[in-house]
């Protein structure tokens, strides 16, 4: 697993942090509502009870903080950190991290998945991640993917939420095998034909009781992330012409991302939103998956794609957001970000302060100027990665003694299992 490589700006403002204190040692709806909790645990973003998602909404939140160039709180990356298990897997919360956790311990890939992607954004915590994705390689399933539970059927959105952990750490899902199967091929298992009349060229969830596939706009935005390997904070692909479904005897996943692009545009395009159904109540709008399908859209033919969701979420998911807290910020601000949008003014709405009032202050802010960085395509960013980057300029700055720690937390790593 390589490091990480940063703009110099964003550097400078690290090794400044890190000069100035010492760093931490380190589904359905994916912020699901719950009740008000009295005292909620120091360090935590949101005020709901974190019993079925604190490391969830926790590592979505460190995530987007990083994102919009937020440094966030020691106190706040501590607390997702310490709900790690010793085997490397997280649970939605415990709520006694200093109690082992036991074969009762509800462990799951997705909170795995997540709380990787976030502290690798944040950095300095090599052993905690390797233990995580040492775990998640000790589940997959024989065909390639991962259910949300260990031993449970594979599913597209897990497999998917893993497959952007592996990338966030640039490790190779296609040589993350079990049996000879990736996660790309099990992922593919979940594509419904173009030839379909209803569900052409969408995800499902997973196969029915009965092995069929049925469409599922959630799955199908994690399912186009996941094939094009991407993770939940994704970059504005290459513009690319009208979306359509074309069928092929084996789909690549380039052409799968394709097909489930197009089936996203064909759901959005009469209300320029996703809808959800509870039990048989009335249709209602679907903000967070909407926000999803920005994200996905963008990422597989460019910000353009997304333009109809993206404009509907500006002008109607701010109360939303702050109904349901930081996971719901967070996923708003992915949405910006994939768009080249200033998630600083989000039709009117400041995003970042908004999710930073959820929880710990943040330490401060990068130099990153986050708008321009937003608008550059995957191609202009290739400049920024060159051999002469950041962390050469990081290896300069140690060689004067600075941060000599910062430089063995993330290089001096343990063997992957």
């Amino acid at each position: 697993m390589n490091v990480r490589r940063r703009s110099s700006a964003a550097a400078l403002a690290a090794i400044a942090v890190i000069g100035a204190a010492t760093a931490p040692a380190v589904a359905a709806d994916p912020s699901p509502s719950s009740s008000p909790s009295t005292t909620a645990p120091s360090g935590l973003y949101g005020s709901t009870d974190p019993q079925y998602d604190g490391v969830w909404r926790q590592s979505l939140a460190l995530l987007a903080q990083d994102t919009a160039g937020v440094i966030p709180s020691s106190t706040a990356v501590k607390w997702l950190t310490d709900q790690q298990c010793a085997n490397g897997a997280f649970a939605p919360f415990r709520a006694d991290p200093a109690k082992a956790c036991d074969a009762k311990t509800p462990v799951d890939t997705n909170n795995t998945a997540a709380a990787v992607q976030a502290l690798w954004a944040v950095g300095g915590h090599g052993d905690v991640i390797e233990e995580a994705l040492g775990w998640l390689k000790s589940v997959q399933n024989e065909d390639g993917g991962w259910g949300y539970v260990p031993g449970t059927p594979s599913d597209a959105n897990s497999t998917s939420v893993v497959i952007g952990a592996l990338t966030a750490t640039e490790t190779d899902p296609a040589k993350v095998v079990k049996d000879g199967k990736s996660p790309y091929d099990a992922l593919l298992t979940f594509a419904l034909p173009c030839a379909k009349d209803k569900g052409a060229g969408a995800f499902a969830f997973q196969p029915d009781k009965d092995g069929k596939l049925l469409p599922n706009a959630d799955a199908t935005a994690a399912g186009v992330l996941g094939t094009l390997g991407e993770g939940l904070v994704a970059e504005a692909g290459k513009k690319t012409g009208a979306a359509s479904c074309a069928d092929a005897d084996q789909p690549d996943r380039e052409r799968a991302a394709a097909n489930a692009a197009a089936y996203l545009t064909d759901t959005l395009a009469k209300d320029g939103h996703l809808v959800s159904a509870l039990g048989g109540s009335a249709d209602q709008p679907d903000y967070g998956n909407t926000a999803d399908a920005v994200v996905a859209l963008a990422a597989q033919g460019g910000a353009d794609k997304a333009a109809e969701p993206l404009a509907w979420l500006k002008k109607n998911a701010a109360k939303w957001a702050g109904e349901s807290g930081p996971a719901a910020y967070a996923q708003l601000i992915f949405a910006a970000h994939a768009t080249g949008t200033d998630p600083r003014d989000f039709g009117g709405t400041d995003l970042v302060a908004k999710l930073n009032a959820t929880g710990p202050a943040p330490q401060g802010t990068t130099a990153k100027d986050t708008a321009s960085d937003d608008d550059k395509t995957k191609d202009e960013k290739k400049d920024d990665d060159s051999p002469f980057g950041v962390w050469w300029f990081v290896g300069v700055c140690l060689l004067f003694g600075v941060g000599i720690g910062f430089l063995l937390s993330n290089r001096n790593k343990k063997q992957q299992p």
